[in-house]
């Protein structure tokens, strides 16, 4: 049975040029786990939007939409409340009381239902997702993946037909985003709740769908199951963002099934002739250093839990490194140890260096009613800069009405407009595609070869692997673990790419597909 059919649909915003959907046709079964992919600004939050009228944009539209055989528009708000559920990627966007328990009740409650209901259905989903420990807690306490995980649950409470979720893992650290989508398939398996996600970070969700959507400047351009796609997507530039185990198939064109897990990668790698690709010689040679962090201790309260426990750190000039960790390990505090925002209560900070800092969420870098007028404060030189970043056609626009990958850049571009010596960035890569993301490396990475050092931190390891000289592993207050890149992502289990766990034992060293299809 289908439970959307979309016939023809086009939509545009109004004031753009351009469409951002373009004659959608799709047929979604019930109790499918259904993946939308596509580039930044593809349209795919536009088209998760519209499976909801509640969050259906301003703007021309055309065609029809259908929900369970019957115009989407008639759905009543408490049947669209109750039926279909949508989550964004930030998951402070959709807390709206100060304790878990109420936060579990609250759409319950909106909806009417009796006490004993909802404390029946709060009592059973509290259970399912393991929030027993966390139920009295106050929500603002509570980490990144937390949050997330008690939205699916404030979600699921509702009993819903549907769930949409547009990129629910961005903000994540690796293993909370894989535990995370593993607790959506087992809904998905265990409820028939029929899942629609965009995402960019496709390792992990890939292998979870039954059904692939590819959207391209707004249009559908394949659609099928997920081993299937692969094939179909076989030479086209969205083909770099597909697992590992997918693309490393398609680079030797053979015609079998298509692996997209570990699992089914292992087993084809291990066919080819290829033993190790490592090569100590490669370890670069890094210049003097230029920022230290010496036995730092730190705590929030003068009687609470130190955060930074002896923690060291030295980086050179020109090097790129990567502070690495789960949420809640202290990288972001430590971050703003080095700037100054934050005092040290023992230990030093030594460096010379002019510091610029970019904090996790970039709205908070900007003050004024256009990007251009923002970028004019710090220095009047700034075309250059921003048509690097493909951001001059937004001079005019409102920081806040950017996307999430435009508004990373656009931070970005400020920050350096500072000329900094030493640039410090808080999750540089979220919101962004891999082809943002490709461009944004390639970017830092010039930077540091004309003098400039950074020090990131970041859950895309992937990312890391490729761009970042070393890697630092934070955990419980202090580096645990340090070393260059390819050393730091092949000896770890976790904390690793998915293309070091597919050659684990198999082919010594590697970490990137490009390492692989090099040497292939």
């Amino acid at each position: 049975m289908e439970i959307f059919n979309i016939e023809n649909l086009s939509f545009k915003y109004n004031k753009a040029e351009k469409n951002a959907l373009s004659d959608i046709n799709m047929k979604i079964r019930s109790g499918e786990f259904l993946l939308v992919i596509g580039q930044s600004g593809c349209g795919k939050t536009t088209l998760l939007k519209m499976l909801k009228n509640e969050l259906t944009p301003l703007g021309e539209k055309s065609g029809e939409l259908f929900y369970k055989g019957n115009k989407l528009e008639n759905l009543s708000q408490r049947e669209s409340a109750s039926e279909i559920g949508f989550i964004t990627q930030d998951p402070d966007a959709q807390l709206v009381t100060d304790k878990v328990y109420s936060e579990l009740a609250f759409g319950l409650e909106n909806l009417g239902l009796k006490k004993e209901i909802i404390r029946s259905r709060v009592a059973e989903f509290s259970s399912y997702f393991g929030l027993g420990e966390l139920f009295e807690r106050e929500t603002n306490t509570l980490s990144g993946g937390e949050k997330q995980m008690l939205n699916l649950a404030c979600v699921m409470v509702m009993n819903p037909e549907v769930i949409l979720l547009d990129e629910p893992t961005s903000m994540l650290n690796p293993i909370f985003s894989a535990k995370f989508l593993n607790t959506l398939k087992r809904i998905n398996d265990d409820f028939g709740t029929t899942v629609i996600i965009t995402e960019h970070h496709l390792s992990e969700v890939f292998r979870l769908a039954d059904r692939v959507a590819y959207l391209e400047k707004g249009f559908l351009k394949a659609y099928n199951s997920s081993k299937e796609i692969c094939r179909e997507l076989r030479g086209m530039e969205i083909e770099k963002t597909l697992p590992a185990p997918a693309r490393i198939f398609n680079a030797f064109s053979i015609d079998k099934p298509c692996p997209i897990t570990i699992k089914e990668g292992r087993e084809y790698i291990s066919k080819l002739e290829i033993k190790s690709i490592y090569n100590s010689d490669t370890e670069i040679k890094l210049s003097k250093t230029v920022l230290k962090a010496d036995k730092i201790w730190f705590r929030y309260e003068k009687k609470g839990k130190d955060i930074l426990k002896n923690c060291s750190l030295a980086v050179k000039k020109g090097e790129i490194y990567a502070l690495l960790g789960e949420n809640g390990s202290g990288k972001s505090t430590l971050l703003n140890v080095i700037n100054g925002s934050k005092k040290a209560y023992r230990g030093k900070i030594k460096t010379d260096s002019r510091i610029g800092y970019l904090p996790q969420n970039p709205k908070n870098v900007f003050v004024k009613d256009t990007l251009e007028e923002d970028l004019k404060l710090i220095n009047n030189s700034y075309k250059e800069i921003i048509s690097e970043f493909s951001l001059s056609k937004y001079l005019n626009t409102h920081p806040y009405d950017l996307s999430g990958g435009e508004l990373q850049r656009a931070s970005i571009c400020k920050v350096l407009l500072t000329e900094p010596d030493i640039l410090l960035l808080d999750e540089p890569t979220k919101g962004l595609d891999n082809f943002a993301k490709i461009k944004l490396g390639h970017f830092l990475r010039n930077l540091c070869e004309n003098g400039l050092t950074i020090v990131l931190v970041s859950h895309d390891l992937e990312f890391c692997a490729e761009f970042s000289d070393r890697c630092g592993l934070l955990f419980d207050g202090e580096i645990t673990s340090e070393s260059n890149s390819r050393e730091f992502f092949s000896n770890n289990l976790f904390y690793t790419t998915p293309m070091s766990k597919m050659c684990k034992g198999i082919i010594d060293g590697a970490v990137n597909v490009e390492d692989i299809i090099g040497n292939g």
